[in-house]
């Protein structure tokens, strides 16, 4: 009878540290879309939530649009009722998989790896592949990657009136820790 208890708690226990997940809260989000000798335009933000699953390497992220910061307020305003409408399209939504992905594979030396999936922003969907830098610390995986997007991808409209002082190109920054999470 101990014998079936103990191998029923073990077989509990093996199906609770599967379903165990990598999140972070304050994932850092960053884009700039500034053209040469114009005013800046970059904004950060720091509250995205970014999940993986470190069996299948599956990702996914949300950023709340309202949560980007701009150095002008300005700017900031600008950007969530003239480009992004924040009020109709209030998140970034990204989702798919590291290839390759092996958490025991991974020390304190990035590694590289290639992330494929999914943006989701201002009401379109687009393919993105990008390269990525992932490694392993006491704090838990840390995942950093840059790409770009163009803002008319987007159905994102830049006025002809600042069309000189603002990129269509978006570069993007994203660099997460995660933690392990029991769910």
């Amino acid at each position: 009878m101990k014998n079936i208890i103990l191998i029923t708690i073990l077989c509990v226990s093996a199906v609770g540290i599967s379903q165990e997940k990598m999140v972070s809260k304050s994932a850092k989000v960053t884009f700039e879309a500034s053209v040469p000798s114009f005013e800046e335009v970059k904004a950060v933000n720091s509250n995205v939530t970014f999940v993986l699953n470190p069996l299948t390497g599956e990702i996914a992220s949300l950023a709340l649009m309202k949560g980007f910061q701009f150095k002008v307020a300005l700017m900031e305003e600008h950007f969530n009722e003239n480009y992004i409408e924040s009020d109709q399209y209030p998140k970034a939504v990204f989702k798919g998989k590291i290839e390759g992905f092996d958490l025991q594979s991974l020390s304190v030396n990035p590694k590289d790896f290639i992330i494929k999936g999914k943006l989701e922003l201002h009401g379109k969907s687009r393919d993105i592949n990008t390269a990525a830098r992932i490694s392993r610390s006491l704090s838990g995986v840390s995942i950093s990657c840059n790409f770009s997007v163009n803002a008319s991808d987007f159905n994102i409209e830049i006025p002809n009136l600042v069309k000189s002082k603002l990129s269509n190109k978006i570069n993007i920054q994203v660099a997460a820790v995660l933690g392990a999470n029991r769910q």
